[in-house]
């Protein structure tokens, strides 16, 4: 692409000023000359979108400006670790053990009595309350909390649930876990 050398002059030209007004931007001249790099990519990428006769520096600036504010954007959502140390600590728990305890969650909930059965999904899945369960069973609320507390206990006796310690991964996959942490 060739431009005119009008133009290449006033794009240097521009160069000190685009300069300052990014290190006053991102307080950090590194990354201030990237983003002036990046603006004169930009607008001789563009240079045909510019109207003669206008004023470059407004638009070499409104272009530094909004590559400023997009890059600012991406970088919220990221986490600076050169070193790696954050990479590092970094795990995860296994896929397969939570597909397996799904599965068996899932027989184990068609096991139960189908009156059982209804009022734990209200209640426990679909998130209505007691009042709001015994209405769509038209059953008393008391029934709505008996029947909701034998369903939990069966299939805590199903799948062999006996703490809160016993749902998620297994002793070793937590000790694993751990170490690396």
């Amino acid at each position: 692409m060739m431009i005119e050398p009008s133009m290449r002059d006033a794009l240097l030209a521009a160069v000190p000023s685009l300069r300052a007004f990014a290190i006053s931007l991102s307080g950090n001249v590194d990354r201030a000359d990237d983003l002036v790099q990046e603006t004169l990519l930009r607008a001789l990428s563009h240079i045909d979108s510019f109207q003669p006769g206008t004023n470059l520096n407004a638009w070499l600036f409104t272009i530094l400006r909004n590559l400023f504010h997009s890059e600012y954007r991406k970088r919220r959502r990221e986490v600076e670790d050169a070193d790696g140390v954050y990479a590092a600590r970094l795990s995860t728990q296994p896929e397969q053990g939570a597909r397996l305890d799904l599965e068996d969650f899932k027989a184990a909930l068609t096991r139960l009595p189908p009156d059982q059965r209804e009022v734990l999904l209200l209640v426990g899945a679909s998130g209505f309350s007691y009042e709001e369960a015994a209405e769509i069973c038209q059953c008393a609320v008391g029934t709505i909390k008996s029947r909701v507390n034998r369903a939990r206990t069966r299939l805590s006796q199903m799948l062999a649930v006996e703490s809160v310690d016993d749902i998620g991964p297994d002793d070793k996959t937590r000790a694993a876990l751990q170490a690396t942490g």
